[in-house]
């Protein structure tokens, strides 16, 4: 078999996957699953406890507070945020926050304790805001990022979502910040990545095990959390959104996860070194520490995103029209597949035909995450390595 055949066959097969991926994996590229913004008027509007693990995030707080202060919530509402051992004066910034606004009441401010062994920092500050507001007896418990800025409405209809559908939980992946040239080439993919291995339509369908959630914004009912155990139960988790996911969804609580255009991120990611950290710091992780996965994610990646222009490149050079025509359809495809995804983000179609690039740049980033693993750098996060 020459090497002109063999690069036939992986052109044909790159496109036959992409032609699955587009018509029989759960439609995930559409990226359509968004949280309704109609508003119903419930009779009894449940009770809310929000949490907030913050660790050194002076610079985000006030607006990340203030948005959850200023909620149009007809229900009981208290916040708890959880100082993780700050050093930039969070925990002022966050009083100060409260005060401005008159709403000191509404807030609860614990100095987190030591992080214990066995817990990830993240739980184990979520584990202690959880505790506290069980005093409150909340109907359900929001667990928030401090970079998140929550649209007004957002608690109102989250709280709708849920009770209409019957959910235990309703989790939004927010919209990322995408302002610099490095967010704007890498986030809207970290997305498109997220929504092909876990795709929305099938997480919020009951009947299939895909289970997913979004860290930055995750409602849940408070009978659902007692019943898994509590947030202990993962407390090692990395990946700890996914990981609560999962474990409500086994229980045969449904779940549903979405997108948000109105809540977003306040995290900067100015440079490609901060993108490259917040990848490699989970990626190895996502693959169970499995060289063996890393070294078929390798192979995968270059075989989906690598083959398509790199065989059309070629099929150029050698003159051979079936090699463009099969390798230029792959990359239309791919192409086709990702467009939704930018429109969200607001960035032209063009981009994505340097996909390919950018998913080497993911591999890279997998591949360096499995490095850092292995020198006992692990998933270094603010000051934290967890091994």
């Amino acid at each position: 078999m020459t090497s002109t055949t063999i690069l036939l066959v992986l052109a044909i097969t790159s496109g036959l996957i992409w032609f699955g991926l587009i018509t029989l994996r759960g439609q995930f590229w559409r990226s359509d699953q968004e949280l309704p913004t109609l508003e119903i008027n419930l009779e009894t509007w449940p009770s809310m406890a929000i949490v907030i693990p913050a660790r050194n995030e002076a610079t985000v707080i006030s607006e990340s507070l203030g948005s959850l202060l200023q909620q149009n919530y007809p229900g009981s509402l208290s916040i708890i945020l959880v100082d993780d051992q700050s050093d930039d004066g969070t925990a002022t910034k966050a009083k100060e926050t409260a005060i401005e606004l008159e709403r000191s009441d509404q807030l609860q401010i614990l100095a987190g304790s030591p992080l214990p062994p066995g817990w990830s920092g993240k739980l184990w500050a979520l584990s202690q805001g959880i505790d506290a507001a069980q005093t409150h007896n909340p109907d359900y418990i929001l667990l928030t990022d401090a970079d998140i800025a929550h649209s007004p409405n957002n608690l109102r209809q989250l709280v709708c979502h849920a009770e209409t559908n019957q959910l235990a939980m309703v989790s939004l992946m927010v919209k990322l910040r995408c302002k610099s040239f490095w967010e704007k080439l890498l986030i809207p993919a970290f997305i498109f990545f997220f929504e092909k291995l876990y795709p929305f339509r099938w997480v919020n369908n009951p009947k299939r095990k895909t289970a997913a959630a979004a860290g930055g914004c995750i409602l849940i009912r408070q009978d659902a959390l007692e019943a898994i155990g509590g947030i202990s139960c993962i407390r090692e988790a990395l990946i700890d959104d996914c990981a609560l996911a999962t474990a409500i969804k086994s229980q045969g609580y449904p779940i549903w996860l979405g997108l948000s255009s109105t809540t977003y991120s306040l995290r900067a990611y100015d440079t490609l070194e901060t993108i490259w950290t917040m990848v490699a710091r989970t990626a190895y992780t996502q693959l169970h520490y499995s060289p063996w996965l890393l070294m078929g994610t390798v192979l995968a990646m270059t075989l989906v995103y690598l083959v398509p222009p790199v065989a059309l490149v070629i099929g150029f050079l050698i003159h051979s029209q079936q090699l463009m025509i099969i390798a230029g359809v792959t990359w239309m495809l791919m192409a086709i597949a990702y467009i939704p995804t930018l429109r969200r983000y607001g960035l032209p179609p063009a981009m994505a035909g340097v996909l390919p690039a950018v998913a080497l740049m993911y591999t890279a980033m997998t591949i360096d995450s499995a490095r850092r693993h292995w020198q006992g750098q692990g998933g270094a996060w603010k000051g934290r390595v967890y091994l």
